[in-house]
């Protein structure tokens, strides 16, 4: 108890603090323009509240991206740009189920300064142009987020050779498909995707000449298709180092010119590529880096998320502009319990002790499940009196109140499992549950600040300010940006509701992409250019706008299924409230317009469902507890709990379930790299179980 008494001392942060962070957490972040409850709502100025105009750059002539990693190796020439751990060693490992895993024991992070990845990137431009790539000719990128990722990023940058980017997780049909649609000739990829992935649709992409491999090893390529040549990255910065190729002179991009066509994994359909510019990602970026306090040189970011995902490359983007250590990681690599770590080594946040991090909302679930998990095994003592410091930190933080001591004395171990260093989260890609936006805010002892975004925006929209610890929102528009609400009739949304307008989504300003490449249907519907020559998006997501001008997310145009009887449906509400269910890892809403009710798929979580099994006397494999008729039964008595408790409408409810063993990752195809449902993808998936659920079989 000596502990809590230290923890409940009332002395903890000055007055003066306290006032401070209250008044800006309560403060007006955004107004109308017009003054009409439509909008457009825009940034307001921090000192005296006056309306902000859009920003769209950082830094004085530094207009495009070129210009940002120079003016970093000018600025920061020996600082730590880009850092990889070391692999000491590889083993196989045999689990208890009999399958064998591959772990991974790494060293120190090795760093390359920001003028040797400026100076790398110089030379393997010059290299892919002695190799016959044209400045604003497409090039491509498929690879895992690793360092080399960003040299050829900035390469292509410097040499104005627009960069179409793909996730590693597509599939092939779609990857040729991108390939041939911007009608690339060069590829970077790495050794394992060129021969996962990329070796059996070479035939399909009859332009590719020249496949580049980020990997040293090895040196020679045999087995490929005539006409194709394979080099190493190496061999291609040495190429282009040359005096003679170094020499050439190169033609510099110009803001309005392609930085990139980002190929969205899109959760319905063939992906589409994004056309964004130069001046598109720089307005974005400096949106984004207003909205985190006190960024500067000294900041660490651990960079994990896919590369080719908005999200992660503007976070990066962001990072370099103000001179920060960018090191890389991956999901299964990040923390000391993470699948590759070797039982007793370090993890990547471990070492790399990160102040900054971006992470979509599936990441932050596992973490907050994996703690909550612990919690329960502690003693009744422990579980006691963690529950207490969680509570009282609640309402501290609330207040605008610190709580140094009950940080270091009861949340310290929480908060090294992100290296104990954190100061900033960033959260995007999807809505975050409050419980887990909650428990982030006050065990990992940082603020989270949540973002709205869309590749058709550079993943700018909104963020929420640090010091808002309102959980469910997004925040106010960025200083990049504007947003109106456009009435929806078919939903029943209207700018005129009571007490909070409410409506589709429009952002308009400098960081509203160029459109969708060769798809001038698709950008009639989805873009628009108003009288004063700005661009903006109409982006399907419905908001309401609160009083303090922050934003928050309540429907999606496309989820809306109109059942039978002639109710409407969101499916991504009836998910959101019962994602937080214990027994729910993941959930996928299904309805049919003509049937009477939902239906839904559940990736249950193990132990939960396990434990449960238990009680009921059950025994079996994973598979077998997951497809027995007495464990649906019961868990899907326990969702209907959860829903009702939620305010769900009868209506809305799964009526039938079925439980899924094998999890949702982007390498099965079913979510996106951003963990979003991929619904028609789903839906083909579990057809029989869908026949089944509504009768047919």
């Amino acid at each position: 108890m000596y502990l809590l008494s230290i923890c409940l001392i009332r002395g903890q942060g000055n007055l003066l603090q306290h006032r401070f962070l209250t008044d800006r957490a309560r403060r007006v972040k955004a107004r109308s323009v017009s003054g009409r409850p439509a909008g457009p709502y825009r940034a307001t100025n921090h000192e005296d509240g006056s309306q902000q105009k859009l920003v769209s750059s950082l830094h004085p002539g530094v207009d495009t991206l070129d210009k940002v990693m120079e003016h970093g190796a000018t600025r920061f020439p020996e600082r730590n740009c880009l850092g990889t751990r070391e692999v000491l060693s590889e083993e196989d490992e045999l689990q208890p189920n009999g399958k064998v895993f591959k772990k991974v024991i790494l060293g120190e992070y090795q760093w390359m300064s920001y003028e040797e990845t400026y100076q790398a990137a110089v030379c393997f431009g010059s290299g892919l142009a002695a190799l016959g790539q044209r400045p604003q000719c497409n090039i491509a990128i498929f690879c895992e987020t690793r360092a080399e990722w960003m040299i050829a990023a900035q390469a292509c940058f410097i040499y104005n050779f627009p960069l179409v980017t793909l996730y590693s997780t597509l599939g092939g049909a779609a990857i040729a498909h991108g390939l041939n649609e911007t009608e690339i000739t060069h590829i970077i990829t790495s050794k394992d995707l060129l021969h996962s992935r990329l070796k059996d649709i070479l035939l399909e992409v009859p332009r590719l000449q020249h496949i580049i491999v980020v990997d040293s090893k090895p040196t020679s390529w045999p087995g490929f298709p005539r006409g194709i040549m394979v080099h190493n990255m190496d061999a291609v910065q040495e190429l282009g180092s040359r005096p003679d190729n170094m020499a050439v002179a190169r033609r510099r991009p110009v803001p309005s010119d392609i930085a990139v066509i980002m190929y969205t994994s899109g959760s319905t359909g063939i992906p589409k590529g994004v056309m964004i510019s130069h001046s598109n990602i720089i307005a974005g970026v400096t949106g984004m880096a207003e909205r985190i306090p006190d960024l500067d040189e000294t900041d660490t970011y651990i960079g994990y998320l896919p590369l080719a995902h908005v999200l992660e490359l503007s976070a990066e983007m962001v990072c370099i502009s103000h001179g920060c250590c960018i090191g890389y990681s991956s999901p299964q690599t990040l923390a000391d319990q993470s699948t590759k770590i070797k039982k007793g080594s370090k993890g990547d946040t471990s070492v790399l002790k990160p102040t900054l991090m971006a992470a979509v909302p599936e990441i932050m679930d596992r973490i907050y499940k994996n703690v909550m998990t612990k919690v329960e095994e502690m003693s009744s003592v422990q579980r006691t009196l963690f529950v207490l410091a969680y509570n009282y930190k609640m309402e501290q933080i609330t207040k605008g109140y610190k709580t140094p001591l009950c940080d270091s004395l009861v949340f310290r171990k929480v908060r090294s499992l992100l290296g104990g260093h954190m100061r900033v989260l960033l959260s995007g890609g999807a809505p975050l549950s409050a419980a887990t936006q909650r428990f982030m805010n006050i065990c990992l002892c940082c603020p989270v600040g949540q973002g709205y975004g869309l590749t058709e925006t550079c993943g700018a929209g909104t963020i929420s300010e640090m010091w808002d610890y309102s959980t469910g929102r997004v925040g106010a528009p960025l200083i990049c940006s504007e947003i109106t609400l456009k009435d929806w009739e078919e939903g029943g949304y209207y700018s005129t509701d009571k007490p909070h307008p409410r409506g589709e989504i429009v952002i308009g300003g400098p960081n509203v992409t160029m459109g969708y490449y060769k798809n001038e249907v698709k950008n009639r519907e989805d873009f628009f250019v108003d009288s004063n020559g700005q661009r903006w998006f109409c982006t399907g997501d419905i908001g309401e706008f609160h009083p303090d001008g922050c934003l928050k997310i309540i429907d999606r145009k496309k989820d809306l299924v109109k059942l039978q009887a002639g109710e409407y449906v969101s499916l991504g509400k009836v998910e959101a409230m019962l994602k937080n269910c214990p027994f729910v890892d993941n959930i996928c809403a299904y309805a049919n317009s003509d049937q009477s009710y939902v239906i839904g798929f559940v990736v249950p979580n193990q132990k939960q469902l396990m434990a449960l099994a238990e009680q009921r006397g059950l025994r079996g494999s994973w598979e077998e507890i997951c497809n027995n008729p007495d464990m649906e039964r019961d868990v899907l008595h326990i969702i209907t709990e959860a829903a009702l408790s939620a305010k769900l409408e009868r209506f809305e409810i799964p009526r039938k379930i079925r439980l899924s063993a094998e999890p949702w990752t982007p390498e099965t195809g079913l979510v996106t790299d951003a963990f979003k449902l991929k619904r028609k993808e789903l839906k083909s998936h579990y057809q029989e179980d869908i026949e089944r659920m509504y009768g047919g079989k």
